[in-house]
């Protein structure tokens, strides 16, 4: 059984093999940690894309920003325009595919004309796992586009690309996972840069609060929100229950409710069907 050494090894020889790539940068360990050794790899011949629109929270933009500078990666912000596209704000189980499928297409444009051979993202073993609990027809509009996932090639599991990530001295080795603001609406609500807003002021007053793992998932006039378990007994103290929804009735919200099954990743997908996912084109 291969080490997580030699998994390393397996994915620097993939990325030699590439020449040269663009890198789907979201300032996630997934693809910082990719970006960060596809740069150690290829030096000069790789770039990192970050897709900035209304759907990616600005203190995430400046993380993924602040990363990139501290570790001499070059990057370039695509401004991509999915909020444009009747298809992605309609916000049915399509949404992350329409919206992948415009970064790619950016990507694509971006690679021919500085002449990369190769556009990468951060996919790992466990995103292709069967019955992953998430719902990602991202894959398939990253596949539509030739896109090649060089973590997956090497089998790294998201524990092992954590460790590999600490042992580099990389400080988002154990960041928490941050999907974009738009898995934050109800399937079925048009997604608009208004209600994006709504959500990331939400999300960035909870922080404010002390509460670091949150979402405030946009179901219209109700905000659910999602809090790490560890952090809901404090949560449900009055004092703080009242903090928040000071906090948050004045961004728009009707009403306010706490999850009692606390924070947990791609909980929108609960509403989907399994014949819906099963069928799925972009699936």
């Amino acid at each position: 059984m291969p080490t997580v050494g030699d998994k390393l090894k397996h994915l620097e020889s993939t990325l030699t093999a590439l020449g040269s790539v663009l890198v789907a940068y979201s300032g996630g360990t997934d693809s910082a940690f990719l970006a960060h050794t596809a740069h150690r790899v290829l030096g000069d011949r790789m770039l990192a894309v970050i897709a900035d629109s209304a759907s990616l929270p600005r203190r995430e933009l400046a993380a993924a920003l602040t990363f990139a500078e501290t570790h001499g990666i070059p990057v370039e912000i695509l401004q991509t325009a999915e909020l444009d596209d009747p298809d992605y704000i309609r916000n049915d189980s399509r949404r992350c595919f329409h919206c992948k499928d415009e970064l790619f297409t950016r990507m694509e444009q971006e690679r021919q004309r500085l002449g990369f051979a190769h556009l990468a993202y951060g996919m790992n073993r466990d995103d292709q796992a069967p019955g992953v609990a998430d719902f990602r027809p991202g894959q398939q509009a990253a596949a539509d586009h030739n896109a090649v996932a060089p973590l997956a090639t090497a089998d790294l599991t998201k524990p092992e690309i954590r460790e590999l990530a600490r042992n580099a001295g990389l400080t988002l080795a154990d960041k928490p996972a941050s999907a974009c603001l738009s898995s934050r609406l109800a399937y079925g609500i048009p997604v608009t840069a208004q209600r994006l807003l709504q959500v990331e002021q939400a999300e960035d007053a909870l922080h404010a609060l002390g509460f670091p793992q949150v979402r405030v998932r946009h179901h219209g006039d109700l905000a659910r929100i999602e809090i790490a378990r560890e952090d809901l007994p404090r949560a449900l103290a009055l004092e703080t229950l009242d903090a928040i929804t000071a906090a948050l009735r004045p961004l728009g919200f009707l009403y306010i409710t706490l999850d009692t099954q606390g924070y947990r990743s791609g909980s929108m997908n609960d509403a989907l069907s399994e014949t819906l996912i099963a069928i799925s084109p972009a699936s």
